[in-house]
Formats: C-alpha cells, structure tokens, sequence
C-alpha cells in the first residue's frame, strides 16, 4: 500500500502540529484513494500517523492501512530515537457472489532519525530493524523524506523514497508473507498551493517488488485539503 507524506522536518521547523486530507485518482489501477495525515510535536519529539482507503466499484473500500510512527528527541539530542508500526487488510472480489480478504503483515521498526530544514528546504531520513509478523528473520528499512518550496511557496515538491528487505524463512516465503526479495518505493510529489488550505498536485509511484509486482510507475492526480 502506497505510503503518502507527512514531512517531518518542514512540519518541526514551522508549526507544533498539522494535519490534512488527500484525495488520489490513481490512473493506473482505475481508484481512488483517501489519506488522513496528523503529525504532532512534543517536548519529547514528536508523533505521526496516517491512514489510507483504497476504493473500486466492485468492492467500495478495498483496502485500508495504517502506519504511527513516534520520534523521541528532546532539544540537546542531535539524533531521535524512531518507532514505527504498520498493517492493514484489504478485501477482492472472487466471483459475484463471493469476496475473499488478506492482511498486510504487522510490523515494527525501531531506528535512528535525523531532520534537518527550513521554510524553503529540507530534509529527514531514518534507519532501523524492521520486525515483519511471521517473517522469522530479521529485517531492515531505510527511510528518507525531502521538500523544496518555490515561487513564494505558491509550489511545492516533496516526496518519500523506502527500501526494505523481506527476508524470510521456508514457512514464510511459501505462505506469501515475504517475498525474501529488497523492496523499493518512491513517490515524488508536485502540488500547486492554490490557496492556504487547498492543493492541487500529482504524484508518481515507483517501484520494484512492491505488494506483489515486479517494476511499477503509478502516476496520480490529486487534491489536498491542509486543515
């Protein structure tokens, strides 16, 4: 499931908290899909979550997916201490009568993050050990997230890019709980902010041994409501 932007380091340098509501044509897969995003700020760091709904005619919500992630920093610590987790579940049609249903495996990262940015750029990034439900072998993500505002913040380019390994033993390969291959996901973003709360953007997703598929490029059209 596509993994869609909360910037931490824009939102630390310029506000306690922030939240917005996205809306994506994927042109690809012929859906749409809705993203709530909420990122907050503390004196021990801060928390973000998102959710996402996928939608089709067949099904209505076909897939749903959750990720939290808190970040334990104070002002002396050059570095936060990152933990995440994510899962969800999904639904598809068998026949006209029918539908069958699947979970997206658990799991847990603990890592390293480091932000860095201001009004116009930046940038933040993590690493950690990533617990996969049922994998029974360890593994690893690596996160970087990046922002750049122009033309008197009237656009904005932002994107996240995720690598991670899902290695896994005999028993989980077989049941399709890893697929014991390096995952790669990137979704650049290009929004016009038309107005202090409405955006208007695009987004492309690419990726490789992504959610079963070799190589993908999944362009967008979308809309975003900054509360």
């Amino acid at each position: 499931m596509k993994k869609l932007l909360v910037i931490f380091a824009v939102l630390a340098s310029l506000t306690a908290s922030a939240q917005n509501f996205q809306l994506h044509r994927d042109l690809d897969r012929d859906l749409f899909t809705s993203t709530f995003e909420m990122f907050k700020m503390d004196k021990w760091g801060n928390t973000f979550t998102f959710v996402d709904f996928d939608y089709d005619a067949d099904n209505g919500i076909s897939q749903g997916y959750f990720e939290i992630a808190r970040v334990l920093k104070t002002e002396k610590m050059p570095i936060g201490i990152h933990i995440e987790y994510n899962g969800g579940l999904g639904n598809f049609k068998i026949d006209e009568d029918n539908q069958g249903g699947y979970t997206i495996n658990d799991a847990w990262i603990f890592g390293l993050n480091y932000a860095k940015g201001g009004a116009k750029s930046g940038f933040s990034t993590y690493a950690g050990y990533k617990a996969i439900k049922d994998a029974g072998k360890a593994n690893f993500q690596i996160t970087g997230t990046w922002y750049v505002n122009f033309f008197d913040g009237k656009m904005t380019f932002s994107g996240f890019a995720d690598l991670w390994s899902e290695n896994g033993d005999d028993e989980a390969i077989a049941a399709g709980s890893v697929s014991d291959e390096l995952v790669f996901i990137t979704e650049p973003q290009i929004w016009y902010n038309a107005t202090e709360n409405i955006s208007l953007g695009s987004e492309i997703e690419i990726s490789n041994n992504f959610a079963g598929d070799d190589f993908k490029v999944r362009p967008t059209l979308a809309v975003k409501w900054n509360f």
